[in-house]
């Protein structure tokens, strides 16, 4: 990481360009070093090394890889400061082998390993956390396969995202030093790869009939989703109702339904019951949603529901046991332009 990589542009530009380059490299901070080849990168900012390490909440458990790795001071630093496995991926062997040595001074070589490699052809496979700073070109050719992780890795970039892929995280820093790209300020932002979760589920609310009598124990839940963001409507018989603060966080998945209304809609569909005594209904209150937290698990949805007075308020009722059954397994991946 560390880098602005530029090598994919620069390969087919005239000499002129090449020494209009090197031109530019002279003319940046000292922080900012010419690679070897055609290679030019900027070094990521020590403090945004920190946070962006921060916000992924990188630890001894992690295996971090840095694409476009430069120097080596990701790598370094997630290692000696964070306790973390790492991989750089970096073509100039100039700035690798540079990587390597500082690794074996800061005595972290049997955790850091540094590896000359196109960052397109990396096997990601068993990273928990990616690390980057590329330009958003490659960052949206990267894009599918970063998708493809598996459910809960951590993406970190620098200064750059994934296009309308929005970032779960993200935060400004001051950097003074900082002269390329945004002077003075840099940006990082996080993306938790997102589980899969399209499609239709039987729903099954048995346990919360303990606390509402009448809702039905059994309905549908159909769920549509881009990237982290769902969208999707509770059924049960001629009642619809859509889904509130629906979301994908890695492996978790949640969602609200307004207690209030669907106690009303219940109540005027001659088919069902009342869904809860009218005594109780106060207890609750007018604005009370059900506030469902889960995760996937194969083909099923297990979590806890409960009770909330009004979203954000006070919880009303024992969390409950709630599951819902994949039914419809046309379950697309996540849609991407």
């Amino acid at each position: 990481m560390y880098g602005v990589e530029i090598r994919y542009l620069l390969r087919r530009l005239p000499t002129l360009a090449l020494g209009l380059v090197a031109c530019l490299g002279a003319c940046l901070p000292a922080a900012a070093q010419e690679g070897k080849g055609d290679v030019v990168y900027v070094p990521t900012p020590q403090i945004v090394v920190d946070s962006m390490l921060n916000m992924a909440k990188l630890g001894p458990q992690d295996y971090l890889i840095d694409l476009g790795s430069g120097d080596g001071r990701v790598v370094v630093t997630a290692t000696k400061n964070y306790g973390a496995r790492a991989l750089g991926v970096d073509l100039d062997q100039q700035l690798l082998q540079l990587a390597r040595e500082t690794a074996r001074l800061s005595g972290v070589s049997e955790r850091a390993r540094f590896v000359e490699q196109n960052l397109f052809e990396t096997d990601l496979s068993g990273a928990t956390v990616i690390t980057s700073y590329l330009l958003p070109s490659m960052n949206l050719k990267l894009r599918p396969k970063l998708l493809a992780l598996p459910p809960g890795t951590r993406i970190v970039t620098h200064d750059y995202h994934f296009g309308d892929w929005i970032p779960d995280e993200r935060k400004t820093l001051d950097v003074p030093e900082k002269k390329v790209g945004d002077p003075g300020k840099s940006y990082v932002y996080l993306w938790v790869v997102p589980e899969q979760v399209e499609g239709n589920w039987q729903l099954d609310l048995t346990q919360l009939q303990l606390d509402l009598p009448g809702i039905p124990a059994k309905s549908a839940v159909q769920l549509t989703q881009r990237f982290q963001m769902i969208e999707g409507q509770w059924l049960a018989g001629s009642v619809r109702m859509a889904l509130q603060r629906a979301r994908v966080s890695g492996k978790q998945i949640s969602f609200q339904l307004p207690l209030g209304d669907i106690l009303r809609m219940l109540s005027g569909a001659t088919q069902m019951r009342p869904a809860v005594p009218a005594a109780a209904r106060p207890v609750f209150g007018p604005q009370a949603v059900l506030e469902f937290d889960g995760r996937r698990d194969g083909n099923v949805l297990r979590g806890e529901v409960r009770i909330r007075r009004q979203d954000g308020g006070a919880v009303v009722s024992n969390a409950r046991a709630w599951s819902a059954v994949m039914v419809d397994m046309r379950l697309a991946p996540v849609r991407t332009p």
